[in-house]
């Protein structure tokens, strides 16, 4: 339980420390997402980049898991 801590606080701070850059990827606005704009409304679904992310995530975590 330590070492999973230790590595989560550390992928915060590096996460942290590369926002300016990360900041500057499409993520979020590609195509696929669902964007909605009313006068007083506004919905926002971003299905692709969950999709995008989710299997990133997968394949990451099967490579660490061999």
């Amino acid at each position: 339980m330590n070492r999973t801590l230790i590595l989560i606080g550390l992928l915060i701070v590096a996460v942290g420390l590369l926002w300016p850059w990360l900041s500057k990827l499409p993520l979020g606005h590609l195509p696929g997402d669902i964007v909605i704009r009313r006068e007083n409304f506004s919905f926002y679904f971003p299905i692709t980049t969950m999709i995008l992310v989710s299997v990133v995530v997968s394949v990451g975590l099967c490579l660490f898991n061999r």
